[in-house]
């Protein structure tokens, strides 16, 4: 619990001036947690999620209450792990729609490489009752990141189906891709998760979009949306950014959609809002 005790200091006026603040890139002040530890504590494959998407020098100050409360994941010696991750929709971009109107009966279909774990695995989130966010998945070899064979295609379906009682009629491709490095803090008590994500590039084949390398996407994953990670950030004055899908955003950073009004909050803090002048690299 934050008391007023360890409460975090913030200075509305501070702008990170000459003061040294730790460089979120950096875990040393964590107690390490290894994979099989961190699976036992917080699968959290049904949870409700938070995104915020900040500047380091706005998360430093959390850096010493956040160690308090959390330890990193840490496997081989590094607790920064890079992320590749393919996201599949149809060419009319169902998924995107489906969240940019508030379906609530929506997913997310993608395949994730572990690059530094050499793991691949392909996930469908699906948004359940009470706004949860469960999430289904399928172990593949690391050489099939980007392509869904017909079990793994047949598993994501079946995944749909059980939840929602009828069928995905979209088609699956590959639309857009993505790579990031990622730090994942889990709670000392309770399971609760918080991912740092930094260092972020869209892809789509055509057009490169790159995030500054100041920013950050924070996520946490909690039971009720209102964790320990939320009341440290809510301290420093930070509190989520409507619409921050990764996916969503890469979209519109790349301008493969045109329509984004309810994604500006997150484009605008990740100064990604597509203009006519200045098109993806």
């Amino acid at each position: 619990m934050i008391t007023q005790a360890n409460a975090i200091q913030y200075n509305p006026q501070g702008d990170g001036g000459d003061t040294a603040l730790p460089d979120v890139s950096q875990g040393g002040d964590f107690r390490a947690i290894g994979l099989a530890r961190l699976n036992e504590t917080a699968s959290m494959l049904v949870r409700r999620d938070n995104k915020y998407v900040v500047h380091q020098h706005r998360l430093a100050p959390a850096w010493p209450e956040l160690a308090r409360q959390f330890d990193m994941l840490e496997i081989d010696g590094k607790r920064d792990f890079r992320y590749d991750t393919c996201y599949f929709d149809d060419p009319a971009h169902t998924s995107y729609f489906d969240h940019h109107r508030g379906r609530r009966q929506r997913c997310k279909i993608r395949m994730r490489n572990y690059v530094d774990a050499q793991l691949c695995f392909a996930e469908i989130k699906l948004k359940g009752k009470r706004g949860q966010t469960e999430k289904q998945r399928i172990a593949c070899a690391p050489d099939q990141y980007g392509r869904l064979d017909p079990q793994t295609e047949a598993r994501i379906r079946a995944a749909y189906r059980d939840l929602y009682a009828r069928e995905l009629t979209q088609t699956l491709e590959p639309i857009v891709s993505m790579r990031y490095r990622r730090m994942t803090l889990v709670a000392k008590e309770g399971g609760e998760r918080m991912t740092i994500d930094r260092s972020m590039v869209f892809m789509d084949g055509t057009g490169t979009y790159r995030v500054g390398e100041e920013l950050v996407i924070v996520e946490t994953k909690s039971g009720n949306a209102n964790g320990i990670a939320d009341k440290i950030l809510r301290a420093l004055h930070q509190h989520p950014t409507n619409s921050a899908s990764k996916y969503c955003v890469s979209l519109a950073a790349l301008r493969k959609v045109s329509k984004y009004n309810k994604l500006l909050p997150a484009l605008r803090k990740l100064d990604a809002v597509p203009t006519r002048d200045t098109p993806p690299t």
